[in-house]
């Protein structure tokens, strides 16, 4: 009787605790949709460790067909942080989807369009947003590695069988029919059967595990297609049809498969019911068979599964922009011309705080002076961003925004390759022939970025060589912006290049910018008047001052006496 007692005592303690689980689930789930409602636009708070960014761009490496943004634009313009700034996602099929648009610019104004018609469907009914985010949500993301990954190397694990777990059953089943027959013989031949079957069941485990998490993933793929159909929609009927098709026939997959992924497997729980699984699984190797199945299952089905991340990420990625848009303090739907151009009002760069907002309206080439400082290469990395949003989340940082289909390409951000041997001259002239040859290829045209051409090198040679190239880029189905010290490049390429510039104010010994872009070249310089304002001796001042000026007057730099 007492131990009945003691029986049903821990049953029922076991109970609270699965209810007050349940009860702390519910209650999250409950903070979280309300967070989704009174929260939209605010970006989720996340810490992004090094090796967990690197698996954001996963989906993009295996899916990178046609033009993308190589790595060297895309480190120009600090897209990592940008994309940072725009990841409202929270599973991993929806981030690296994002990752994966920004980095291909779209050259079809009708898939342009559908994304727009899906952003502004989620954004107008916020309760099937709502509840698409809590799915996705669920899903989650994938550890330390990206579903891809884990996919990939599936073929390190080699064809596998069941029949030596098939054979542990068998002879746990046979011990125990002998010990009917011989009870001391039998309860020897099952106690060794065991020991075998642990020690063999652990070295095929620790195989087998990295491999399970890979599978959970799946199982929560699967598990969101089947709870989206509740929400089923008729803007999303292209989607859903995707959806059911790819994982349809994937239900032995998941028949089955808590004995392979249950929370409490092996864990060490002290639950008294994953105790005895536990003991079920080692004893007859229960999910080492399960896992055999569900690989088969996965191999079978690999590009299903790769369909379902597909649509699955890409509806949460253009839910993730609209509530970027909604932490914008201005933007627009750009709006694209069959002609080569790029006009936009009151642009701005994502990154910066409070930005001053510059306009640009041009057909051809543009050549950007103006003294350091006075914001040249922010404004090549806003209007280089703005186009690349444009083609990729269909969202613009300006008022208005109208162009061709481009594609971008940029050389500003360079550096020493000390690990390959090149010196920065080096790097940057394979930078800028990769942009020569892009006209060459076949495609929509290329607008190119360039941030002072040649810096690695001699005045003349720089003049001399900076003239031919950007005359080069400015022709063959290209446009380049271009932004240099160089004033002489805007009088020998006029007619390829229209003159822009940013100028200053010196004013009681300091220096004024006003980050607004003007028409025309440069007039002023603030190089050494900077020197001046940082404290440097006024002797050098002065000299610097004198030599300039001679220099600008005669052409001719003189000895120092």
């Amino acid at each position: 009787m007492e131990y009945l007692i003691f029986a049903v005592a821990m049953a029922g303690l076991i109970f609270l605790l699965m209810l007050k689980g349940y009860y702390n689930y519910k209650m999250s789930e409950k903070r979280f949709v309300q967070s989704l409602y009174k929260d939209y636009g605010v970006l989720p708070k996340r810490e992004y460790k090094p090796e967990q960014f690197a698996n954001i761009s996963h989906y993009y490496l295996k899916h990178n067909e046609g033009f993308g943004i190589d790595d060297i634009t895309w480190n120009d313009l600090n897209m990592d942080e940008i994309f940072k700034r725009m990841n409202y996602t929270y599973s991993a099929a929806g981030e690296e989807y994002l990752y994966y648009l920004l980095r291909k610019p779209c050259m079809e104004k009708t898939e342009l369009e559908r994304r727009e018609e899906l952003i502004s469907f989620f954004r107008n009914h916020p309760d099937e947003r709502v509840a698409y985010q809590v799915i996705f949500g669920k899903l989650g993301r994938c550890g330390k590695f990206s579903i891809y990954d884990y996919l990939d190397y599936l073929d390190n694990l080699g064809e596998r069988s069941s029949l030596p777990d098939y054979l542990a059953i068998a002879l746990v089943m046979a011990s125990i029919g002998i010990m009917f027959v011989n009870l001391p013989f039998g309860l020897l031949m099952l106690v060794c059967i065991l020991i075998y079957n642990n020690v063999s069941y652990f070295k095929v485990k620790e195989e087998i595990e990295p491999y399970v998490t890979s599978f959970s993933y799946v199982f929560r793929l699967l598990e969101a297609v089947k709870n989206l159909k509740a929400y089923e929609r008729d803007v999303l009927k292209e989607e859903f049809n995707i959806l059911r098709g790819s994982s349809s026939g994937m239900n032995r997959f998941k028949r089955g498969s808590f004995i392979l992924m249950s929370s409490g497997r092996m864990s060490g729980s002290g639950n008294p019911l994953d105790m005895i699984l536990d003991f079920l699984r080692m004893g007859f190797h229960l999910d080492l068979i399960k896992f055999n199945q569900m690989l088969e299952q996965v191999r079978s089905h690999i590009s299903d599964i790769d369909k379902m991340i597909t649509v699955l990420g890409r509806l949460e990625a253009l839910i993730a922009i609209g509530a970027y848009r909604e932490s914008l303090e201005a933007y627009c739907v750009p709006q694209f011309s069959e002609t080569i151009l790029a006009k936009a009002l009151k642009m701005y760069h994502p990154l910066i705080g409070e930005p001053v907002k510059n306009d640009i309206k041009t057909n051809k080439s543009v050549l950007i002076t103006g003294s350091n400082a006075s914001g040249k290469s922010t404004f090549l990395k806003t209007a280089a961003i703005n186009v690349i949003f444009a083609q990729t989340i269909h969202t613009c940082l300006a008022d208005s925004y109208k162009g061709a289909m481009f594609r971008v390409v940029s050389s500003m951000s360079l550096r020493d390759d000390v690990q390959g041997g090149d010196s920065y001259y080096m790097v940057e002239i394979k930078s800028l022939k990769r942009i020569l040859d892009m006209p060459d290829k076949e495609g929509a045209p290329v607008l190119c970025f360039v941030d002072e051409v040649l810096r690695g090198t001699n005045t003349v040679e720089r003049i001399a060589a900076s003239t031919q190239i950007l005359k080069s880029m400015a022709g063959r189905n290209c446009i380049c912006f271009a932004a240099t010290h160089d004033i002489e490049l805007t009088h020998l390429l006029e007619n390829e290049y229209d003159n822009y510039h940013f100028s200053e104010e010196i004013a009681e010994n300091d220096i004024l910018f006003s980050y607004k872009i003007k028409e025309g070249r440069a007039t002023t310089r603030n190089a050494i008047k900077l020197l001046g304002i940082m404290g440097y001796d006024s002797r050098i001042i002065y000299e610097a001052e004198e030599m300039a000026g001679d220099f600008l007057h005669t052409g001719v730099w003189h000895r120092l006496d």
